[in-house]
């Protein structure tokens, strides 16, 4: 995430019109920008006047807004769909693996998937699911 806004701050340094179209296509993977024309942009926004720059810091700041308001905001990542999965399946490695360490929650997870295997897999999901 840091990258990409580092990469949207350059080429908005590196171009002088900006529009939102132009900076949403550039996709992650794309190469880095040339050095000389990263110089020279920086160096021409330091030509600016207060006024000017003030006006582009502005129009970062909307993009970057556009940009927080298109991303999907209620997708589940895939490191808690990848747990649920395993929880399903081993439930104890995966209130291990959500937790870090070996806890109560751990032992509590491990004694319920012994006994009874069902209680162990709703437990870990809680643990998985509840933070």
């Amino acid at each position: 995430m840091k990258r990409m806004f580092t990469r949207m701050l350059m080429l908005l340094l590196a171009f002088t019109t900006i529009s939102y179209s132009s900076i949403a296509a550039v996709s992650p993977s794309s190469t880095e920008p040339d050095p000389a024309k990263v110089k020279a942009a920086v160096a021409e926004f330091k030509s600016l006047s207060k006024k000017e720059k003030n006006e582009r810091i502005s129009k970062l700041k909307t993009v970057i807004k556009d940009f927080k308001a298109t991303k999907p905001a209620g997708d589940a990542s895939t490191n808690t769909v990848l747990l649920v999965i395993l929880a399903l399946l081993l439930p104890p490695l995966a209130v291990y693996l959500h937790e870090g360490e070996i806890n109560s929650k751990f032992w509590i997870d491990l004694i319920l998937s012994l006994l009874f295997f069902v209680p162990g897999v709703i437990y870990a999901l809680i643990v998985v699911l509840g933070s």
